[in-house]
């Protein structure tokens, strides 16, 4: 068996094992220590028998990742290839964002953490320096590749670094959006995990990019991270993965693209993320503007989709198959970026 192949099998399965196991433990512990979820007053009613479900449960598949990462990536690290490390830094920081913003729901016992700037200013720092480490690491170049088209756009460091934190903290709060049902986020997620796991194995086999095997490894790590999750977050949720879980699943995957060095193939990864949030902003503008009107029976668009009749199992499997047609057609245009040698 191809070794690239086996580290994605052995990373998987290790992930899964270690995020599903986690979850036997970490369940019943939080609801022990009242960690439950609040639910918005404003959202829709017939979630409010949600109210205490225990939240904060993305620790199983954070978990999984750091412990799968340390196993099989560990000789790799040893030997100078940091770019997993890297990448598993900005998603821990931004994890740990969450995670105060979790706690301090938990504690005040209302759905308002930290306030909007604080989140975004953190955010925002945790970016920033995220793209000066991977630009000294040499992992990235201000050159943006346009998918599909096999064109660069060649930007001044300056512009690139504003582009990326706006990306960046954009798609990282995006992926916080979706994640409004159960097992919405991270069942979306799965075909993102599963993209980076193809285009990392592609890069590293075909063009032997540096940091790309490791890199296999996390994406096919946090796939198996999910998986294990979902056990417990699947329609009734046992658990909500919280903004620590959320938080952490949009670094994870923005920091998989700019290690890529490929960050418009967010665009279609990620389109269920964009859609969701669109349908927010969408629908704020157009309540100020026309001083109380709606576009959609609430935002965002899953919940739309809810008071039309939907059931929660059928918005995820629509969404999941969405963004796993979107993640096949990112494949075709991300290849392009590593011409085979």
């Amino acid at each position: 068996m191809d070794p690239i192949l086996m580290k994605i099998l052995a990373a998987a399965v290790l992930g899964f094992a270690v995020s599903a196991l986690l979850g036997k433990w970490l369940v019943p512990a939080l609801r022990r220590l009242k960690a439950g979820q609040s639910i918005k007053e404003d959202g829709p009613t017939w979630h409010m028998s949600k109210q205490g479900t225990p939240t904060m449960g993305g620790l199983m598949f954070i978990a999984a990742v750091v412990v799968v990462v340390l196993v099989l990536n560990g000789p790799a690290i040893l030997g100078g290839d940091l770019t997993s490390v890297f990448v598993l830094l900005l998603a821990l920081v931004f994890g740990l964002i969450g995670f105060l913003d979790d706690y301090a729901k938990i504690r005040k016992k209302e759905n308002t953490g930290l306030t909007a700037s604080q989140k975004f200013l953190l955010q925002l720092a945790a970016a920033i320096l995220f793209i000066v480490v991977l630009r000294w690491a040499g992992v990235l170049s201000p050159n943006l590749y346009v998918p599909f088209f096999g064109v660069e756009w060649k930007l001044p460091w300056v512009v690139y670094m504003i582009f990326a934190a706006l990306v960046i903290t954009g798609s990282v709060n995006a992926v916080n959006i979706t994640d409004g049902l159960d097992g919405l986020a991270g069942t979306v997620t799965l075909p993102v995990c599963a993209f980076f796991t193809a285009a990392f194995a592609y890069a590293a086999i075909h063009w032997d990019r540096p940091g790309s095997t490791a890199m296999t490894v996390f994406a096919a790590a946090l796939f198996g991270g999910i998986v294990g999750f979902l056990v417990y977050n699947f329609y009734p949720a046992k658990v909500f993965m919280g903004d620590t879980g959320s938080l952490f699943l949009g670094g994870a995957v923005c920091g998989m693209a700019f290690a890529l060095d490929l960050p418009l193939i967010l665009i279609p990864v990620g389109i269920i993320y964009i859609i969701e949030t669109l349908s927010d902003i969408i629908q704020i503008l157009y309540f100020k503007a026309t001083h109380g009107k709606r576009i959609f029976r609430m935002a965002p668009l899953h919940h739309h989709l809810e008071m039309g009749g939907w059931s929660e199992k059928k918005i995820v499997f629509v969404f999941s198959g969405i963004s796993l047609v979107f993640c096949i057609l990112a494949y075709f245009g991300a290849i392009g970026r590593f011409p085979v040698l």
